[in-house]
C-alpha cells in the first residue's frame, strides 16, 4: 500500500487549508495550532499568519521556507480520525 501524498492545496482562511491527497481523499483543515501552542524556533514564524501562507509542497508534503514541514501520511491520519476527508476530485 503507497503512502498518501498531497497532490494539492488550497489557502482558505487564516491558518486553514484545504488539502487533496494521492488517494482521492480531500479535506479542511485548521492549522493554527502552529501559532498558539507548539513552542520553539522552528514554529515561532507561525504567529504570523503570512508567513503560514508561504506553504507549498515538497515530495507530497506541506513545507515552509525555514524547512518545517508535516508529514503527509500523518496529517492524513489526523485527518482521517477527526472524520474530515471524503473523496472529491483535485482538478478544479
Amino acid at each position: 500500500m503507497d503512502l498518501p501524498h498531497v497532490n494539492k492545496l488550497e489557502r482558505i482562511g487564516p491558518y486553514r487549508l484545504k488539502l487533496w491527497f494521492s488517494d482521492g481523499l480531500a479535506g479542511e483543515w485548521d492549522f493554527s495550532e502552529l501559532a498558539t501552542r507548539e513552542t520553539g524556533p522552528m514554529v515561532e514564524p507561525f504567529k504570523d499568519p503570512d508567513y503560514f501562507d508561504r506553504v507549498f509542497l515538497e515530495m507530497g508534503g506541506l513545507t515552509w521556507p525555514n524547512g518545517y514541514d508535516w508529514a503527509p501520511e500523518a496529517l492524513h491520519a489526523d485527518m482521517a480520525a477527526a472524520g474530515v476527508l471524503k473523496f472529491e476530485s483535485a482538478v478544479a
